[in-house]
């Protein structure tokens, strides 16, 4: 057997590293396609809606669905954030390792304004400011909970 060099090592570390939140960056750009419109969600939540709850009103279907599709944006870009936090522990550059938590928080700001800026091309959609707030809370609250866990974990292992 060919052991691999470490060229190739390097560059398998990198894609199993980085890879994940390319691929992640790319599902969360092609939810803003037309596909993943309102208009289209609602074919699916709204039927569900109402074989589970019969006498559910509109105005609940309504409710129902922007809270839905409000809690995506935020657990996608808190996925986001996870991922990244997790390619930059793993990096074989001290300054990455040491600034995990601003580069993840980048990366999710700026995939975020890519992300609403592209909506706002496509016919079906609109860009929001209040949805990138809301991205960008999902990928912080995800990035707080890991700094503090850490925290505490390396606190409690010091003594």
């Amino acid at each position: 057997m060919v052991e691999p060099t470490k060229t190739e090592s390097s560059v398998t570390q990198r894609l199993l590293r980085y890879g994940p939140v390319v691929l992640w960056t790319g599902l969360i750009l092609f939810a803003s396609t037309q596909g993943f419109s309102a208009g289209n969600t609602s074919r699916i939540i709204r039927p569900l809606l109402l074989w589970l709850f019969p006498d559910i009103g509109e105005t609940e279907i309504a409710s129902v669905h922007l809270i839905t599709r409000k809690a995506a944006h935020f657990i996608e870009y808190a996925v986001l954030a996870f991922l990244a936090r997790r390619a930059f522990i793993t990096s074989s550059r001290v300054f990455i390792q040491q600034h995990w938590l601003a580069l993840s928080l980048l990366i999710v700001i700026a995939v975020s304004l890519v992300d609403e800026i592209h909506q706002s091309f496509v016919p079906s959609r609109t860009g929001s400011m209040y949805d990138s707030a809301i991205d960008i809370a999902g990928g912080l609250t995800t990035l707080l909970i890991l700094k503090f866990y850490l925290q505490r974990r390396n606190a409690r292992t010091d003594h």
